[in-house]
């Protein structure tokens, strides 16, 4: 089990980034999936939409040149590429809701064998709302979870979600630092494995039932 956050992290967004294909339209979520625009390759190129109203994020700002008044949907500081622009709201979630986003990347609470995804508040806690979320799992063609594969010790991928649900049989891939799963009509599949666990991990830190791909690869050699 990798215990350092931060090397944990970067692992799931360099994965997360090797999804991405010439002239995708890719939403990425507060957090974690934000680090994934500094790991696509300079060989592909996607435009980085935020639900804000922008389009052509590039990388994370280094230290000391952050711009407060370019952020994303998370209040997050980020930069804008050259050919980057600025657009409404109602323009925004016209691209969301009319199927134009190709990837949408979020992190997760819990998600669970059925493809259903809950990521958005914990009973009895103060979150500041649902955000684009709801919009961007139902009007994206892929969804991708990028989370690490336990919270406080405890599975997040599960046989049946417990929290309120975001959206419900939604989820194409999930992505950990010790896994890649792909969601499918008969359940999750583990097609991808981290150098540095094992299956049997795998299975002692996952609560789902899945299958194990015939094929199964290593994910760092992918």
């Amino acid at each position: 089990m990798i215990t350092d956050s931060k090397i944990a992290k970067q692992i799931i967004a360099k994965r997360v980034a090797k999804e991405m294909k010439d002239g995708q339209l890719v939403n990425l979520g507060v957090g974690l999936p934000t680090m994934v625009a500094n790991y696509i390759s300079e060989d592909i190129h996607v435009l980085l939409q935020s639900e804000n109203g922008m389009i052509g994020m590039g990388e994370t700002p280094s230290e000391g040149n952050e711009d407060k008044d370019i952020v994303n949907a998370g209040g997050q500081c980020v930069t804008v590429l050259p050919n980057g622009c600025f657009f409404d709201s109602s323009l925004s979630f016209a691209l969301i809701r009319g199927g134009h986003v190709d990837v949408t990347v979020l992190g997760a609470l819990e998600v669970d064998k059925h493809g259903n995804l809950a990521n958005w508040i914990i009973p009895g806690k103060k979150v500041p709302g649902m955000g684009g979320a709801m919009d961007l799992v139902t009007g994206a063609k892929k969804v991708i979870v990028a989370m690490q594969h336990t919270g406080k010790g405890n599975p997040k991928i599960l046989n049946q979600c417990t929290l309120p649900l975001t959206a419900k049989a939604v989820v194409n891939m999930i992505v950990t630092e010790l896994c890649l799963f792909e969601v499918t009509e008969n359940g999750l599949i583990l097609k991808e494995i981290q150098k540095d666990t094992t299956i049997d991990e795998i299975k002692s830190l996952t609560e789902a039932d899945f299958i194990i791909a015939e094929n199964l690869k290593i994910m760092d050699e992918q």
